[in-house]
């Protein structure tokens, strides 16, 4: 059996056809979800982009032991492991938060092609000064995305030339010289649609024709009333293209994949990392950033509540329901190859999911960023109910993050933060906070949390600022 993990960064659920949306054009991975196993309940571990690729690579929650970090020497990591089997491994990825600064999230494949240019990636130097498209105070570290995302996009003439149409179709070469080989792990990872959007015009016209203001096509993490209510439609519009861009390229590796004839003998996972809030709970964004600071917001399902297809040979198609979150997906992919996992890992096979034995897998999911912040949302969700527990603030020196952006801020406890529960049978879109009216059910996932801890290791000492006030 081969295997073929595609990322694609920042992938809201609900901006697919597949999961319900009706108004953004995904017809290529719409098609590939519909003859696949479509997860219902896949949710993120660890957030955000850098420990979650650490959880699919290694099968554990990155966001019990480390924050946004480099890969540990001593840590296994999946390609290595498949090696066991002659296993021939390839990344090709332009997501550059794993590969620049020496964070060696190749270790362990074969071969690796880095599409260079996305978001802070230091390859170009000119021109000198590129513009940008809005008022700059409405841009997240405007003076480094000019210096870097901008120097890099400005040769672009085709969307041929964009990051996710270069990084699927140099996916595609590897498959034309590799698809007779008897094993092969193919590892692509592209950040799109994370912002900036910049998907080329004639997309975004498909969605907001005619708007003629400022583009704010890389957002403040805030409150969205920086925005005038026409700015923040173009912003949702923005996100919509690339996320069409994305499904027309992914599209076209899916069908390379199957010209090919791989078919037939390879597991296809699709999946993303997390979402992003375009004014929902008054946010856009996924934390709140200024200069110096970082706050966390909610895991809310806008965020963590993530798209899952995986083809499987030989399984019918149809829709799962079990609960299943990205550690699990470094020991599935090693049960179907027939090796056995390393002792550290901390995920589990649903490798039983996807061959039909049954549709139950997690019991809950945990969602949150590395847990030794200074005040950190731990989202748990089981069934209906979905909790938002907050750990207490740390005493002494504050916590520096990196999280989201691999750009160094001193991490505070949000203000006025509070633990959170909402009914997402009766609301979906979580409105209405229940846990002043239900203390019994937020205690039940507080308790889940804490033995989830303890599941993956978190000590004694760290588990009593989980504990109830």
């Amino acid at each position: 059996m081969n295997f073929i993990v595609i990322i694609s960064d920042t992938l809201r659920r609900d901006h697919l056809g597949c999961y319900g949306n009706g108004w953004i054009s995904t017809p290529h991975i719409d098609r590939f979800a519909a003859d696949s196993l479509l997860f219902m309940n896949a949710y993120s571990g660890s957030f955000p982009t850098v420990p979650h690729r650490r959880d699919v690579l290694t099968g554990r929650f990155t966001a019990s032991y480390a924050p946004w970090a480099p890969l540990s020497p001593d840590e296994v990591v999946l390609p290595q492991v498949l090696k066991e089997k002659d296993y021939v491994s390839m990344m090709v990825c332009d997501c550059p938060h794993i590969l620049e600064n020496g964070y060696g999230y190749d270790r362990g494949f074969d071969g690796f092609e880095w599409i260079r240019g996305q978001e802070t990636d230091r390859w170009k130097t000119y021109p000198e000064a590129p513009e940008h498209p809005c008022d700059p105070r409405k841009i997240r570290t405007a003076d480094r995305l000019s210096r870097h995302h901008r120097r890099n996009t400005a040769w672009w003439q085709y969307e041929a030339d964009t990051f996710v149409a270069r990084t699927m179709t140099e996916a595609c070469r590897w498959l034309e010289k590799s698809y007779r080989r008897e094993r092969f792990f193919l590892y692509v990872d592209t950040f799109d649609p994370h912002e900036p959007w910049d998907a080329p015009q004639w997309y975004v016209d498909m969605y907001d024709p005619g708007y003629e203001g400022e583009v704010v096509d890389y957002p403040q993490y805030a409150h969205t009333d920086f925005l005038s209510d026409t700015e923040l439609k173009h912003v949702r519009a923005l996100y919509a293209a690339e996320v069409t861009l994305v499904d027309r390229w992914v599209g076209r590796l899916l069908e390379k994949i199957a010209d090919l004839g791989l078919l037939r003998d390879t597991v296809v996972v699709f999946t993303t990392d997390h979402g992003f809030l375009h004014g929902e709970h008054g946010l856009i964004g996924k934390s709140l950033i200024s200069p110096e600071r970082l706050h966390y917001v909610p895991l809310y399902e806008e965020i963590n509540h993530i798209p899952l297809a995986v083809h499987f040979p030989a399984a019918a198609p149809g829709r799962k329901t079990a609960v299943v979150e990205p550690m699990d997906f470094m020991p599935t992919i090693l049960d179907v190859a027939g090796i056995p996992q390393p002792g550290a890992v901390h995920g589990r096979s649903f490798a039983e999911v996807l061959r039909g034995g049954r549709d139950e897998h997690r019991k809950f999911a945990v969602s949150s960023p590395y847990i030794g912040g200074d005040a950190v949302p731990a989202t748990v969700t089981c069934g209906q109910w979905a909790g938002v527990i907050w750990s207490s603030p740390k005493e002494g020196k504050s916590f520096v993050d990196r999280a989201v952006d691999g750009v160094a801020r001193s991490h505070t406890a949000e203000e006025g933060r509070e633990d959170l529960l909402f009914d997402l049978s009766r609301d979906p879109r979580q409105q209405r906070n229940l846990a002043p009216e239900r203390p019994d059910v937020l205690a039940d996932l507080r308790g889940k949390l804490i033995s989830f801890w303890r599941e993956v290791g978190v000590g004694e000492a760290a588990l009593l600022r989980w504990m109830a006030p």
